[in-house]
């Protein structure tokens, strides 16, 4: 039975305890919904609401919550009866204040894991919800150890232990020790950058307001969203002036200062320019949590600039050090990436690991996801998420002396039909999943790639302490050994000269590059194959050579260059007809049919102003003022019709035929 008063009496005591707590709320719908309702009505009435559904506000849907972020909140709910976004609910639980309480409304605990959640349907590839017994059980091993928890279920409830603590006594915004020797520092900083990290409720924003509130010159606030920035705008008062990112850059402003308030959720290559146009930068971000950042944000990101002065705050400032939420959620979503010490043994192991690990030994795929986090940008909880519960997923461990020293992990791919594989080829279906197989299908010259199986080698991971040692490509080789019923092994990455060296020690071709710069890493991303039978050789030349051939008038669309082994060819082969036919009559991108459309080109003398105006980069814009066409789409409509018209000319028998057998595919 739940005593309201006392309820009452430990939420007073959280206040004077400086501490939050969780109240998980489990049972069928209605019930959970129902006294969800009357325990917001007796904490004020006024709890945020985190749901898909409709509800009163203050509401909102868990995939808006990250522009709250930098705003407090005083209790909040977090609906995850039919689905639970936990990078939402990590948000949540980081915005509330001392004496708070996150309420999670969850279906009943004992039917929960073979629950379909809606959330995966984000993160999976699969078309349709599925169950996510791996990670719910962990949720639940990790709530059923936690006694600081109230756990409300239907047929019973647990109160947490009452555990002494000291009086907390509240931050007065006058500087904490760890934030004043920081300030200090900023206040006689050379030109140059700083970064500030920390966990969540460290007092980063604080700090940041405090410094742009006494710092001499003018300043400049960046940050993904001005609601992110309520924090460090009360404590700079009137010296508070904010640009969105893309805005500051666009603008010719100038100042002494730039500010950019929770660094690690703007683009690097963003981030890069920004910091390039300003004498003195402050960058304050969450290292560790749901953004996704892990050690990755200083080393990846922070790296690039040599004399950058690097700051941590460790003290919470928002609630007492020990915080039972903090703890809870950094224990359900792993958010600790600290890794152990390894032995100088040189006597490597590996061994294979599957998702039933989770259930059998978890302190393993633990440890890899910690690894996972350390070495990667960017690492957040969909991908603890996918790593548990999403099909076709597999990973290797490799160990010295018990100890791990490297992870990887890789994906199932390919399979698909002949037909829908073709499908793909012509851009008529672009099922989920299948990263690479799926794009050198629709991007590439062979709808085999993706009828062949294939592992994808999604994230490899190395202990910092073995590094640059030969252990990846011992992982790799190891790999390459082991594989059995695939045609070929693939990776797309972001495309550096390092890492290609890497990948091309290993045995992988390069089949693809891109030509724009993804926004996520600042490169062009790259695909490579290994190929391990017959068929997947075959297919890893075919599409080097289209690379190789195609070089020539790829090099003109990014600044990496590809060695053009050969002139450019200007006779029109069977694969060129097939591609331009698949530009012409389908919905192949025009990059992918490049090369081919200016072999065209070549072999025609017909105007094809859209055509030709469009491989010649002239802008978009001025490009449809002249030809008076309405926007981009209406350009490549009328890049598709020329081709056509183009084909018609060369060949009207042969044009017809490939049109008739494209258009079949739809």
């Amino acid at each position: 039975m739940f005593d309201r008063e006392s309820f009452a009496a430990l939420t007073a005591q959280m206040k004077e305890q400086g501490i939050r707590r969780l109240l998980v709320l489990s049972g069928e719908p209605d019930w959970t919904l129902q006294q969800a309702g009357q325990l917001r009505e007796q904490l004020g009435g006024d709890g945020l609401w985190v749901s898909p559904q409709l509800l009163p506000e203050p509401c909102c849907a868990p995939g808006a919550l990250k522009t709250l972020l930098g705003r407090e909140f005083e209790h909040a709910f977090f609906d995850a009866r039919e689905g639970f976004d936990v990078a939402a609910f990590a948000a949540l639980a980081g915005t509330l204040k001392a004496g708070s309480w996150l309420v999670l409304l969850t279906p009943d605990l004992a039917s929960w894991p073979q629950q379909a959640d809606a959330d995966s349907v984000r993160w999976s590839d699969s078309p349709q919800p599925i169950a996510t017994p791996h990670f719910v059980q962990h949720f639940c091993r990790t709530l059923s150890a936690d006694r600081d928890a109230l756990v409300w279920q239907q047929t019973q409830i647990r109160y947490p232990n009452d555990i002494s603590r000291p009086h907390w006594h509240q931050a007065n915004g006058a500087p904490l020790a760890g934030q004043a020797e920081i300030l200090a520092s900023l206040a006689v900083m050379p030109p140059g950058v700083a970064v500030v990290t920390a966990e969540r409720g460290r007092g980063k924003s604080a700090l940041a307001g405090i410094h742009l509130r006494t710092l001499k010159g003018r300043p400049i606030v960046t940050a993904p969203a001005k609601a992110a920035t309520d924090v460090l705008a009360r404590f700079a008062g009137e010296r508070f002036q904010f640009m969105a990112p893309d805005a500051l850059l666009a603008s010719s402003e100038q100042a002494d200062w730039l500010i950019v308030d929770e660094a690690a959720a703007i683009p690097g290559p963003l981030q890069e320019k920004l910091v390039s146009r300003f004498p003195r930068v402050l960058l304050t971000t969450t290292v560790q949590g749901y953004e996704g950042t892990g050690r990755g944000f200083l080393l990846k990101f922070c790296a690039r600039f040599p004399h950058l002065q690097a700051f941590t705050l460790d003290q919470p400032v928002r609630w007492a050090a020990g915080c039972p939420l903090e703890q809870f959620v950094a224990q359900a979503l792993l958010f600790d990436d600290a890794l152990p010490e390894l032995p100088a043994s040189d006597e490597l192991h590996f061994q294979s690991v599957e998702q039933s690990a989770w259930l059998t030994q978890p302190a393993l795929p633990e440890a890899m996801y910690r690894l996972l986090s350390a070495a990667h940008y960017r690492t957040s909880p969909l991908d603890l998420r996918r790593m548990m519960d999403a099909p076709g997923q597999h990973f290797v461990a490799a160990h010295y002396d018990g100890l791990l020293a490297g992870a990887l992990w890789l994906v199932d791919e390919g399979g698909l039909s002949p037909e829908l594989s073709r499908a793909v080829w012509a851009g008529f279906r672009r099922p989920r999943g299948n990263l690479v197989a799926q794009s050198l299908a629709a991007h590439g010259g062979s709808p085999q790639a993706a009828v062949l199986r294939s592992r994808r080698v999604s994230r490899i991971a190395i202990h910092p302490q073995k590094q640059r040692q030969g252990t990846g490509l011992k992982m790799l080789a190891n790999l390459v050994a082991q594989t059995r019923d695939c045609d070929y092994l693939s990776v797309s990455f972001g495309y550096t000269d390092e890492l290609w060296r890497f990948w091309q020690r290993a045995g992988f071709r390069l089949v693809r590059l891109g030509t724009h710069r993804e926004a996520s890493s600042g490169c062009y991303n790259a695909m490579a194959v290994y190929p391990l039978t017959e068929a997947g050789e075959q297919l890893a030349e075919r599409e080097q050579a289209r690379l190789a051939r195609d070089a020539v008038w790829l090099n003109e669309w990014r600044d990496v260059v590809l060695r053009a082994e050969r002139p450019p060819e200007t006779i029109l082969t069977k694969d060129d007809w097939s591609e331009l036919a698949g530009f012409a009559f389908a919905h192949r991108p025009l990059m992918a049919a490049l090369g081919s459309l200016n072999r065209l080109l070549l072999a025609v003398d017909l105007p094809l102003p859209a055509l030709r105006g469009g491989l010649l980069q002239t802008p978009e814009a001025e490009l449809c003022q002249i030809l008076q066409l309405s926007g981009r789409k209406a350009l490549l409509v009328e890049q598709r019709r020329e081709t056509a018209a183009a084909l018609e000319v060369l060949d009207p028998v042969r044009a017809s035929q490939l049109m008739e057998q494209v258009r079949a595919l739809a």
